[in-house]
């Protein structure tokens, strides 16, 4: 079986759970295929935690849940030394970081501080605790849900944390028939646990792998540059996308370029990706993302192929 037969798979069966959102579905399996995190941002009860549950399951993943509150501390992520009382010395117990994929639920309910424990895991797959570096299980992914800043209780994620996303996604109210199918349906952590493996966390290693071979021809850097370059111009953004943008909008088109069967990228794919890799990257004003996306547009319909 190919990687992309694999991977329609496991579309198709998240999709069996997280009902009338396939294409969604599809950008966050091509964020995890390009072995970057994932940003979730929607109003509670939309789906946001079954749609990372049913990731889990689906690519066979371990998996932690960590509800962020204000008084959420660092230690409580990444873990602390315990004293044995047997031997009278610490012993490190490792926090729920240490796994494949790591759901911060409402992450901008946390404090700064503690958002920020999640940085050098996201970014080094590893941790630093009391001079001690440890490394995180592979493949190492965070799927983050945050719910929008109009409401009471949260915090603006730092730049440098939001940096850290290669995707931002939100999946929105259901249509009617869809909404009406899960009214209908079956009790969703029921579904959820009937969800059966269709990849194993090595199959994944082995795809992230295939992403990174994928050919980028030099005319397509190019036109990924001058797209990322037309964000730093362009009048309606006080500040432009990274060079650690650039290469973050390169590898999901490498990965989306592996979910159509090919082991090349082509503009197309370096549009499909574009605005959700570069959409929480923009705006000063987060929560005014309608208007990020129209600017984004407008610079994908200025940029000459």
């Amino acid at each position: 079986m190919t990687v992309k037969q694999q991977i329609d798979q496991a579309v198709e069966q998240i999709c069996s759970i997280v009902i009338d959102k396939e294409q969604e579905v599809r950008l966050a399996v091509c964020c995890a295929l390009a072995g970057g995190h994932l940003l979730l941002e929607d109003l509670p009860g939309t789906g946001k935690t079954t749609f990372a549950s049913a990731i889990a399951k689906t690519f066979d993943l371990t998996n932690s849940r960590v509800q962020f509150t204000n008084d959420l501390l660092p230690s409580d992520i990444t873990g602390v030394s315990v004293f044995q009382p047997h031997n009278g010395e610490f012993a490190f117990k490792p926090g729920p970081v240490f796994t494949q994929l790591f759901l911060a639920d409402e992450i901008n309910r946390a404090s700064p501080k503690s958002q920020s424990a999640l940085l050098e895991a996201m970014e080094e797959h590893q941790v630093s605790i009391e001079g001690e570096t440890r490394n995180l299980p592979q493949p190492f992914l965070v799927v983050a849900t945050q719910n929008p800043f109009e409401q009471t209780g949260v915090y603006p994620l730092p730049e440098a944390q939001l940096d850290r996303f290669l995707m931002r996604l939100s999946l929105g109210y259901a249509a009617k028939e869809a909404e009406l199918k899960i009214l209908a349906g079956e009790d969703v952590r029921s579904a959820l646990q009937a969800l059966s493996p269709l990849m194993t966390s090595d199959d994944l290693i082995s795809a992230q792998t295939a992403v990174r071979s994928v050919t980028a021809s030099d005319d397509l850097l190019d036109y990924i540059y001058e797209l990322v370059n037309g964000t730093r111009t362009h009048s309606g953004f006080s500040t432009g996308l990274s060079t650690r943008a650039a290469q973050g909008v390169l590898s999901a088109a490498k990965a989306w370029a592996i979910m159509q069967g090919r082991d090349y990228a082509v503009p197309a794919d370096v549009q499909t990706v574009f605005s959700p890799v570069a959409v929480h990257r923009l705006s000063s004003n987060r929560s005014d993302t309608n208007v990020v996306s129209e600017n984004i547009q407008q610079i994908l319909d200025a940029v000459a192929v």
